[in-house]
């Protein structure tokens, strides 16, 4: 049973930065695909970001390619998204969730964090 635990989310103005970090409670951190994903209340669950046990594999959706960068520590049980240049639009709760399958859709992940509040003003 991972236990994930996002933070680092909070207010922006549009055009900073924020980097939100999740932590794993589970030994074996490292065995799992871990993605970040971002959703609006009233609207289905978006992919951001997802990254290889290794950490050699990431794939970017389109919306964020070139703004957001996945990372992971498994020495530290960390995965983090470093976002930048950020939108109005942007504004979300933004979910860590972790999986044994590589996937981009959130159906192939087990576990998620609770969330953390992203709201970026104009």
């Amino acid at each position: 049973q991972v236990q994930l635990v996002e933070s680092g989310g909070g207010l922006v103005q549009a055009g900073g930065s924020l980097r939100l970090s999740c932590a794993a409670s589970e030994r074996t951190f490292g065995i799992y695909n871990m993605a970040w994903f971002r959703q609006i209340p009233g609207k289905e669950r978006e992919f951001l970001a997802r990254i290889s046990w290794s950490g050699g594999s990431v794939v970017y959706d389109d919306s964020v390619k070139g703004r957001f960068t996945i990372s992971r520590d498994n020495a530290k049980n960390l995965v983090d998204l470093q976002m930048n240049n950020l939108k109005p639009e942007d504004t979300a709760i933004y979910y860590c969730a972790a999986s044994r399958t590589l996937s981009i859709h959130s159906v192939a992940y087990g576990y998620w964090g609770q969330g953390t509040q992203v709201t970026v003003s104009s």
